[in-house]
């Protein structure tokens, strides 16, 4: 079960990850670029040989731990409010998508042609997001759930930024989808808090040492 718990963990920390790049850019216009771009070449990792692999390792989601750790210990702290509504919110549309076959082939054949542009451009060049972020559109934004982005009207109205914001939320669905494939349940975040706490303690310190 540890192995487990762990799993669970490391899935979590890259949905926290995202999450809060979204609620960085909504209020401040600004992200960690080598956070973003962990998180968009997540997308593409569609057959790893282990969890943290997706994120290319356990040092870059030290930002994730960290966040999970706080979120299970302090669940209702104000400053989190806007976090967790977007973490609740992903993994409901996760639910939602994952019943929708057809929706979810879009998105795996159209990241799939995709691949040819990063070739090109890299992971985070405004044209490759641009083109994440229309993914995104087409799909997710059509369901009748909507994520609502609060943050500051003058970033939320630039095209770069509601790009990027539209990529991470996509990082972050496919973050929510990591875990449930490992046997995540939001049940478990009510009844296995202390569990999951103390294992995402030790990921906590693995990653600050590889860093």
């Amino acid at each position: 079960m540890e192995k487990s718990w762990q799993k669970n963990a490391i899935a979590l920390a890259g949905l926290l990850q995202a999450c809060n790049l979204v609620e960085q850019l909504a209020k401040t216009g600004y992200l960690k670029t080598d956070e973003f771009e962990v998180l968009i070449k997540s997308l593409f990792e569609q057959n790893p040989d282990s969890v943290e692999s997706v994120y290319g390792g356990l040092h870059n989601l030290a930002t994730g731990f960290e966040l999970l750790v706080e979120l299970l210990d302090n669940p209702r702290a104000q400053q989190n409010a806007d976090l967790l509504r977007y973490v609740l919110g992903i993994l409901h549309l996760q639910k939602k998508l994952s019943k929708r076959t057809e929706v979810l082939n879009i998105i795996g054949s159209r990241l799939d042609k995709a691949t040819t542009q990063i070739e090109h451009f890299g992971f985070t060049h405004d044209n490759v997001i641009a083109n994440i972020a229309e993914i995104y559109s087409d799909t997710i934004s059509k369901f009748q759930y909507r994520i609502q982005v609060t943050g500051e009207y003058a970033y939320l109205q630039q095209e770069r930024v509601a790009n990027q914001i539209r990529a991470l939320l996509l990082a972050a669905i496919r973050s929510a989808t990591l875990w449930r494939q490992c046997g995540g349940k939001r049940w478990h975040l009510l009844f296995y808090r202390s569990q999951l706490a103390e294992v995402t303690k030790d990921l906590a310190k693995q990653s600050k040492q590889l860093h």
